[in-house]
């Protein structure tokens, strides 16, 4: 099962208490305050992990909870801090702050009866962090601090402290977190326009294949390896379909993974063999992503003209070319692996030019 979009809880450490104790000891009877502080509370940390492909452990374990300090003691020794929670997460995790409280309190009408709250209220989300390097960390609810003890207050008018403070409560929150693949390039194209082949013939990505569409149902990246030892990652996600920016078929699901990328690949079934028009195609998906995100559709792109294999590819390619006469094609068989050396080369030439 893949998780790419999750509910949490997470609770930091509360501090623990200081202490108020005097010091007792042979011909010490009346020894000065040593009360010591209280540990701090744990935090809620998270990490990029490079082992980590999606959310999946946060859906089982919702609740992200750190330990509390420890109180101090005599002789002014401090209380242990609680452990910390680190948490891994893959690379292009984004984390949202929600406004839904924990343990929330109800609110009361004017007759004194609980408010009930609005389930179809739509929650308000603050991005807090967009974690994308591998190592990197992001303290999501900081622990507590302990207490200090009653040495603290120790003066030359008060000699025999009793006061000390409490630790301090930790943060805690309920947060959304949303992967979003982090790849060169991404492929986009309707069902069955050969996606998944594509990828498992550039790559050594197993995506699954079969001849009904939709068999994709989760982004997949695979890494391809060019000349000189270099390599660019490829994202494939489930294909499209009309209105997938008003979230259709999960439109928003799979679009938000290409919002990383750098160039678009416009993987285009060219033979028309599901009888649709390329040309109309690559129409819709540009509408489709212009309405998703404007920006997004500014980004480098250029078509990938599947299936030459197949009868009327020559004679719909020649069209395309006439209604899209700027933009780069690169004719392929996914299935045969006619001509991709060329889109090798061509993509090694789009990324870098994108990565500038």
């Amino acid at each position: 099962m893949f998780i790419d979009r999750v509910k949490i809880y997470a609770w930091a450490g509360n501090g623990g208490n200081g202490c108020a104790s005097f010091h007792r000891a042979k011909f010490k009877p009346k020894g000065g305050p040593d009360g010591g502080d209280g540990g701090k509370g744990g935090d809620v940390i998270f990490e990029v992990s490079p082992h980590v492909n999606d959310l999946r452990s946060f859906f089982y374990q919702p609740h992200q909870r750190a330990k509390n300090g420890l109180p101090g003691s005599s002789q002014q020794r401090s209380g242990r801090s609680g452990k910390s929670i680190i948490a891994k997460v893959p690379p292009g995790t984004v984390i949202y702050q929600s406004d839904e409280r924990l343990n929330q309190e109800p609110d009361y009408d004017e007759d004194g009866l609980p408010i009930e709250p609005d389930p179809d209220k739509e929650k308000e989300l603050i991005q807090v962090a967009d974690l994308t390097t591998i190592g990197e960390r992001f303290v999501l609810a900081k622990g507590g601090k302990g207490g200090k003890g009653n040495i603290h207050f120790k003066s030359a008018t008060n000699q025999a402290p009793t006061e000390f403070t409490y630790g301090e409560p930790g943060e805690e929150g309920v947060y959304y977190l949303e992967l979003r693949h982090i790849a060169d390039a991404g492929f986009v194209g309707f069902p069955n326009a050969g996606k998944s082949t594509l990828l498992g013939a550039l790559s050594a990505a197993k995506p699954k294949v079969a001849a009904y569409p939709f068999t994709t149902l989760q982004p997949m990246v695979g890494v391809v390896d060019f000349p000189g030892y270099s390599r660019a990652t490829l994202a494939d996600i489930p294909g499209l379909i009309e209105g997938a920016h008003r979230n259709v078929g999960l439109g928003h699901d799979f679009l938000r993974h290409i919002t990383r990328c750098r160039l678009l690949l416009f993987v285009v079934d060219m033979a028309g063999s599901e009888g649709r028009d390329p040309c109309e195609d690559v129409a819709l998906l540009r509408k489709e992503i212009s309405l998703y995100d404007d920006l997004l559709a500014k980004r480098p792109w250029m078509v990938i003209a599947n299936k030459s294999d197949l009868p009327e590819f020559d004679e719909n390619l020649e069209r395309f070319r006439q209604r899209f006469p700027k933009v780069d094609i690169v004719p392929i068989s996914a299935a045969e692996g006619v001509g991709l050396d060329d889109l090798k080369d061509t993509l090694r030439i789009k990324i870098g030019q994108a990565a500038e």
